[in-house]
């Protein structure tokens, strides 16, 4: 049976968590998503977004060289086998420990599926990312649709919805099937899920007053998405 579960009883297999973490204050990081540049591979430009890599050492994280983001079409039918270049994360959210504890919780996760040495031979990469919407036009959190990444773990944390209605995740075993999750994540909420057990999706946004609206959130994957050898950003 598919269920919730905390992270020390966490199947890689069948199982999703969904939790809060008391020692995140999402206001303490929600001001850095106000500085995220536009996404230049979506054609409507209601996608705002950072990427960087780390490693885990013991309870410290290690930035890794900046890379590009891959996926093929297999994953991605909207923009995928286009070698992705974004802006890395801010040096001052990095440091920020309400950050860190985040990574870190996405961390024990991967512990309980893979080996100390299999973490530390790959990266976590995060993805900084705001949705907007305003009056005229809706915000498309996953326009590629029900999908998987291509990674082995995905956490989603919620850190701000300004404004908006929409946005709720769900989670499927098949693209076609009803979904076994369907919540929408309030501000603090973090939701991880294997890929491999899971295709998931997260519906559209819309703005409630004439003001634009803001969904901020963090998508953290193990292990990141690297482009093949000899790439060239924006090639296909």
């Amino acid at each position: 049976m598919l269920q919730s579960l905390d992270k020390f009883y966490f199947n890689c297999t069948n199982s999703y968590s969904l939790e809060t973490i008391d020692t995140i204050s999402p206001e303490k990081i929600a001001h850095s998503f106000a500085n995220l540049p536009v996404d230049p591979y979506i054609k409507e430009k209601y996608r705002f977004r950072r990427l960087s890599s780390f490693k885990l050492a013991n309870k410290d994280l290690i930035k890794l060289p900046h890379t590009p983001l891959f996926q093929s079409k297999k994953y991605n039918p909207l923009v995928g086998d286009v070698v992705r270049d974004f802006a890395e994360l801010e040096q001052d959210l990095i440091e920020l420990p309400d950050f860190q504890a985040l990574v870190l919780e996405f961390g024990e996760f991967c512990k309980q599926c893979f080996t100390i040495k299999q973490i530390q031979a790959k990266e976590i990469s995060v993805h900084q990312i705001r949705t907007i919407a305003n009056p005229e036009a809706i915000g498309c959190p996953a326009p590629e649709g029900i999908h998987r990444d291509g990674v082995e773990l995905v956490g989603i944390f919620s850190v701000s919805r300004h404004q908006i209605e929409g946005a709720a995740t769900s989670l499927y075993k098949e693209p076609k099937s009803e979904p076994v999750f369907n919540k929408i994540l309030n501000p603090g909420e973090f939701i991880v899920f294997s890929d491999r057990a899971f295709f998931h999706f997260t519906s559209t946004i819309k703005a409630l007053t004439a003001e634009v609206g803001t969904r901020d959130v963090f998508v953290l994957t193990y292990p990141g998405l690297r482009p093949p050898k000899n790439w060239v950003v924006g090639s296909r």
